[in-house]
């Protein structure tokens, strides 16, 4: 039987995979979300393989070990989604929450070459993420082994400040303390990378913030953003639960 807690986050999690479905942000029935339960052992739940996004519910979330093992529920692990997200988890204990995906214009600009392939300093949006974006530069195949997975989460094991990371070819990995702490950054920052496509769609220079007010607006941003992302995340909650049919738009 579930404790209260792991039960929580069963909610939290199957909750941010159905607002993901609804904003677009997953592809087909690829990607993943971990969560690493407050264990002294390493126990995470994760998405099963071959459920649609928009279907899943606390109950579907697979509890496994770190070799993979299913604990309990019903289907089995992807070895991309295994390999990345154990990995991930073990490069900064701090990240309790593990979200992969291929969500359209953050995987957009994985596809430019140098640093264009990650998110400048060129609007507000994109100051909250500032010191907190990595990026592996080179593409290694899909994650069907441990090593791949390794690779992938180098960044963070690195540089423990970094939150989002941009994959090359790939995708982005964004985590956080928390379910809703890593949606709003998820949700926030395919709107930054949108703003960032469709401006170097214009052909035109950016205008690049200078580093002093990058600095201070960052800070000021940090001061609430834990708070402003469960006040969103629970707003999103409300819509769901009042009106399923809600049309959300991105």
């Amino acid at each position: 039987m579930s404790s209260s807690s792991e039960q929580q986050d069963r909610n939290d999690l199957a909750l941010a995979f159905r607002l993901a479905e609804r904003f677009g942000l997953h592809e087909g029935i690829c990607n993943h979300f971990s969560l690493r339960l407050d264990s002294e052992e390493e126990r995470y739940l994760i998405n099963p393989y071959g459920v649609h996004w928009s279907c899943i519910q606390a109950e579907s979330l697979l509890l496994i070990d770190a070799d993979g093992q299913i604990l309990s529920g019903e289907g089995t692990v992807e070895d991309t989604a295994l390999f990345i997200h154990v990995a991930s988890h073990r490069a900064n204990p701090r990240h309790k929450v593990v979200l992969h995906t291929h969500m359209p214009y953050a995987t957009t600009l994985t596809m430019l070459d140098g640093e264009d392939g990650t998110l400048p300093m060129t609007h507000q949006t994109a100051i909250r993420f500032y010191g907190r974006l990595g990026r592996e530069a080179e593409y290694g195949g899909l994650a069907h082994d441990s090593q791949e997975g390794e690779r992938i989460a180098r960044k963070a094991a690195k540089a423990p400040e970094i939150d989002i990371l941009f994959l090359a070819n790939h995708g982005v990995v964004v985590s956080g303390a928390s379910v809703s702490m890593a949606f709003d950054d998820l949700y926030y920052l395919e709107r930054a990378c949108r703003q960032q496509v469709l401006a170097l769609q214009t052909g035109r220079p950016l205008k690049v913030i200078p580093d002093d007010v990058v600095r201070r607006t960052a800070d000021q941003f940090s001061r609430d953003l834990a708070e402003a992302a469960e006040l969103h995340f629970r707003a999103l909650e409300r819509v769901l639960t009042r009106n399923p049919d809600y049309h959300f738009t991105f």
